[in-house]
């Protein structure tokens, strides 16, 4: 197959010839049609991500088809239709056994643990738990950022963050997570305010429903001020607030612009190597704000999101900004250390008609 693949943190990735992969018992093989190229890929090539041993092939996010399957798996077979969250559970675990996949104590992640989705196939633990079937009338386009962006930002909004009608809700950070958290909450009939730095970044997030956009460059001071801005436009506080960038400067904004008793979402990773922010306990207690993580979205609710796709009302296909071959994906993933991307990029391993 051919793979983008780097053969230690920070060195130039290149497209491969590599062997293909073969299933794992209980596992499958997945024909990647196409694949996200996300903020975490670009921190894993940095060394930033503990997990990751190189060699390494970086890509998680993706939509294919099974070509392979292991032995014992009972639910797929080749020319399934498919995607997969990034955390892959085992199943069998506490957590897995009270549905909570998304944090499996014995989780594998295609593109951090195991080689990833910048390739033509990619290998899959546990099929049977992990395996998303895909509907007809959901595009690959569509598809391609469920298992992380999107599926993520679901889970932190409608899960995580309990989002209700009428709430004012601010996302910090308008990329692709970030996007779709402006979608998934604007579908909720929540009021959504977006916060960036970038014109285009507003911009989507509008297209995406936010009925508020505030450019924080154009706020003097630091996360105070940007706070103090985003309760004076929320008649007080956002209810519910997303970190969907990861830094020190988005998190605490997030938790000063809420309102008393209003609930934070960090989405966004913050990687030990940039520090730990310092963040306002004495305003989360005094406020009784509640402070919570999002990591990824099970398989099992899964066709909650994909019946709200099918019947129109959230449309991740609209979120992508980008349409790469992957004689185009090493570029485009050293092109991140300047700034995130606007969107969602994405990336078609195999050329057309393959």
């Amino acid at each position: 197959m051919r793979a983008v693949y780097y053969e230690a943190f920070g060195s130039p990735p290149e497209v491969r010839e590599l062997p293909d992969p073969t299933p794992p018992p209980g596992g499958a093989v997945i024909s990647v049609s196409v694949t996200g190229l996300c903020r975490s890929d670009w921190h894993g090539w940095r060394g930033h991500d503990p997990d990751i041993v190189v060699p390494h092939v970086p890509g998680h996010e993706f939509a294919g088809v099974v070509t392979a399957v292991g032995t014992g798996v009972a639910r797929w077979r080749p020319g399934d239709r498919v995607t997969v969250p990034f955390i892959c559970a085992c199943g069998h675990c506490p957590s897995c056994l009270a549905g909570d996949q998304q944090v499996c104590s014995n989780q594998s992640q295609p593109g951090f643990t195991r080689w990833g989705s910048f390739a033509e196939l990619v290998a899959v633990e546990h099929a049977d738990v992990n395996l998303v079937r895909l509907p007809d009338s959901v595009s690959d386009t569509a598809a391609v950022s469920l298992g992380c962006r999107f599926g993520t930002a679901f889970r932190a909004v409608v899960h995580q963050g309990r989002v209700a009608p009428g709430e004012w809700v601010a996302v910090h950070g308008c990329g692709g997570v970030g996007l779709s958290a402006v979608m998934v909450a604007a579908a909720a009939g929540a009021r959504v305010i977006a916060v960036d730095i970038a014109p285009r970044a507003l911009e989507l997030a509008a297209l995406a429903g936010a009925a508020e956009v505030l450019d924080a460059s154009s706020i003097p001071g630091g996360p105070a001020e940007v706070a103090a801005a985003v309760r004076d436009r929320t008649d007080g506080g956002a209810h519910l607030s997303l970190d969907a960038l990861g830094s020190s400067v988005t998190c605490v904004t997030s938790i000063e612009c809420l309102r008393r008793r209003g609930r934070h979402i960090q989405v966004g990773l913050l990687p030990a190597v940039t520090g730990r922010p310092a963040l306002p306990m004495d305003r989360v207690i005094a406020y009784e704000l509640e402070l919570r993580g999002s990591h990824g979205l099970p398989a099992h609710a899964f066709p909650e999101m994909l019946r709200l796709i099918e019947a129109g009302k959230l449309r991740p296909d609209e979120l992508v900004t980008d349409d790469l071959t992957l004689d185009e994906a090493p570029a485009a993933l050293i092109s991140m250390v300047r700034a995130p991307v606007n969107g969602i990029r994405l990336i078609r391993p195999r050329a057309a008609g393959d």
